[in-house]
């Protein structure tokens, strides 16, 4: 029997329209190697890879009449060269340049009668490199039956491997008569699920909890806390269209730990994450962004943000961990770079209690590169908490801190491309990986045409806090 999607996957495709398309994507950028890279050797590595996640060539079939959620089906008319595709820069191939090829491929719906990701060879990149940009449906990674596609492209293997065979073969399609059958009878099995998740919406904290799906790897339950209060006004909740801007910042690790060693050291009291660090910094960037648009910055003024963090489910299984929202308030209103740092450090251990946040040792050992399938349920989290509740998502996940590579390519940097939601102008992912922090700002067009300036505000406001001493 062919697999149904659940009420809340089925969601995303219902909620989707032109402007909010519910994907999530990465950027990742690679070193050429000694021996090449070209687009007939990544064709044979995703064939390899999806050899083993066998969403990859299932398409979504809708149910006659609505009876039931829609199925997966293999696509018997799967073509690989369809979702392999293949882009160049004009010289000189620079970031800028990256950016806006990026910014025009990401808005782009997928195919809803073809299996839902894709995949870009970028050539031309400056410094003798290329990238690969990938996009994956949300309703294809449930964590449980798929991972985001960018999770399987890389491993710890410098060489490059020859391929596998395929035997793979599609199973013929239910008929209509079948798919009615079948939803008929997981109606009477379990009766909740014909409920309709859009009509009936997803408008507070408790129905969310209950209704985001599961995470792979040891990663359980999604759960989600936030105030009743609404977000504060701010520029970052508009009205969002079709086109988009992105920018790619890349930090410096060993910064984030110097700043947090520090504070921690120099108060007893706070235990400060890598995570605050990256909020205090968002803090900073927020700040100085919203004083060149000449927005009114007082002591009070917040942005609040809803921040996915890993929780251990108990502490006899440290890898059953749940997803659970924390909404900050980040003080972008206080001028003293570590007095933002120390609200938010303490503002983040209120809300975590005794449910002590995944490590990220234990982030990076769930096997393949997780940051890319971590981003993609942290965006499943942002879709179905109410968005009156925050101003923007920041999904912060730690990868390996050694290179990985794609066929012998070493991959140098890597960036989320996370989506945006109805009224919601901009979100943030950021990936730690080899030794450094990747941003990905992903933003409406019209909304942030000065989503550059919020991108330079971060590297100002991490030398910010590295400059600053601490005072006890």
């Amino acid at each position: 029997m062919a697999d149904r999607l659940s009420s809340l996957d089925a969601s995303f495709l219902q909620l989707e329209d032109a402007t909010t398309p519910m994907h999530v994507g990465s950027v990742m950028v690679f070193d050429v190697p000694k021996g090449g890279f070209d687009y007939d050797r990544l064709v044979a590595l995703i064939a390899e890879r999806i050899a083993h996640v066998p969403r990859y060539r299932q398409r979504i079939r809708e149910v006659p009449a609505g009876l039931g959620n829609p199925v997966w089906v293999d696509d018997v008319k799967f073509d690989m060269t369809y979702h392999v595709r293949r882009s160049a820069l004009p010289r000189p191939g620079s970031d800028q340049q990256l950016e806006e090829l990026i910014a025009r491929i990401q808005p782009r719906p997928l195919d809803r009668n073809r299996p839902l990701w894709e995949v870009y060879l970028v050539e031309g990149v400056a410094e003798n490199r290329f990238a690969i940009i990938t996009k994956t449906h949300h309703s294809l990674v449930d964590g449980i039956n798929a991972v985001d596609i960018g999770n399987v492209l890389v491993d710890g293997n410098p060489t490059s491997r020859g391929g596998v065979m395929s035997t793979w073969r599609p199973r013929a399609e239910p008929s209509d008569a079948e798919l009615v059958v079948g939803a008929l009878a997981d109606a009477v099995r379990t009766p909740s699920q014909i409920i309709d998740t859009v009509q009936h919406g997803i408008g507070d904290v408790t129905r969310t909890a209950k209704k985001v799906a599961s995470v792979a790897g040891g990663i359980v339950s999604t759960l989600a806390r936030a105030s009743t209060r609404p977000a504060p006004e701010s520029p970052l909740n508009a009205t969002v269209g079709r086109a988009r801007r992105f920018v790619m910042v890349g930090t410096d690790l060993d910064d984030y730990r110097r700043i947090r060693s520090r504070v921690t050291r120099s108060h007893k009291d706070l235990d400060v994450s890598v995570n605050d660090v990256v909020l205090a910094t968002l803090s900073g960037a927020f700040r100085s962004w919203l004083l060149t648009r000449g927005e009114a910055v007082h002591g009070g003024t917040t942005i609040r943000a809803m921040v996915p963090v890993s929780v251990h489910a108990d502490d006899s299984a440290p890898t059953g961990a749940q997803l659970t929202a924390c909404f900050v308030d980040l003080p972008v209103g206080e001028p003293a770079p570590i007095m933002r740092l120390r609200q938010i450090a303490y503002s983040m251990a209120h809300q975590m209690g005794e449910d002590g946040a995944v490590s990220a040792e234990t982030l990076m050992g769930l096997g393949g590169f997780a940051p890319p399938t971590m981003h993609a349920l942290g965006a499943r989290l942002g879709g179905v908490v109410s968005r009156r509740l925050y101003n923007v998502v920041v999904t912060n996940v730690p990868g390996p801190q050694l290179p990985l590579y794609a066929a012998g390519a070493r991959m140098v940097s890597t960036y989320p491309v996370t989506p945006l939601g109805r009224g919601q102008a901009l979100s943030i992912g950021l990936t730690s990986y080899d030794g450094g922090v990747y941003y990905g700002l992903y933003a409406d067009r019209d909304a942030m045409p000065d989503a550059d300036v919020l991108g330079r505000g971060i590297v100002d406001a991490l030398a910010e806090l590295v400059d600053t001493p601490v005072r006890v």
